[in-house]
């Protein structure tokens, strides 16, 4: 499968922007939409998509959790 050669996986992903990650999953996307890709195929597919969205809800998280300290920072220094 081509699109699992070029995908780095695991400790690669962690150099890998939010916005690399999205694109990643918008192409696999595109490829699972294909009526005429084998099962097979399918579910590597699948399988790389969730480890992409693992992926994208922990650097969201992480960003989430670094406005909320920052905010709470800010307030500190308004009292």
């Amino acid at each position: 499968m081509e699109e699992n050669r070029q995908a780095p996986q695991g400790a690669e992903d962690k150099k890998k922007t939010l916005e690399e990650a999205f694109a990643e999953l918008d192409g696999l996307i595109a490829r699972m939409e294909k009526k005429d890709i084998p099962l097979e195929e399918s579910f590597e597919l699948y399988r790389r998509g969730m480890q992409l969205v693992e992926f994208c809800n922990s650097s969201i998280d992480r960003v989430e959790k670094q406005v909320i300290e920052i905010r709470g920072a800010d307030s500190d220094e308004l009292v």
